[in-house]
């Protein structure tokens, strides 16, 4: 009884044949994946951030924090 010989012409284009595939689509899930779970919610979270940001505000409360050398706290 001896054993079958293995197949090794054509296995790298037969193991391709059928990983790629495979591979390409999880790609396209994680991309998605991603896209809907990291960047939308991160890009919904900095509109409404920027919806009730005031600037003036701000930058009157850094103002008087004395975070600015050249505009002086108005008590000073």
């Amino acid at each position: 009884m001896s054993l079958a010989k293995p197949a090794m012409r054509g296995l790298l284009g037969k193991r391709l044949r059928f990983h790629l595939p495979i591979a390409f689509a999880l790609s396209l899930v994680a991309a998605a994946a991603f896209k809907y779970g990291v960047t939308e919610p991160r890009k919904q979270a900095y509109a409404d951030f920027y919806k009730q940001y005031d600037t003036t505000k701000e930058f009157n409360n850094m103002r008087e924090a004395g975070v600015f050398e050249s505009v002086r706290p108005t008590g000073k």
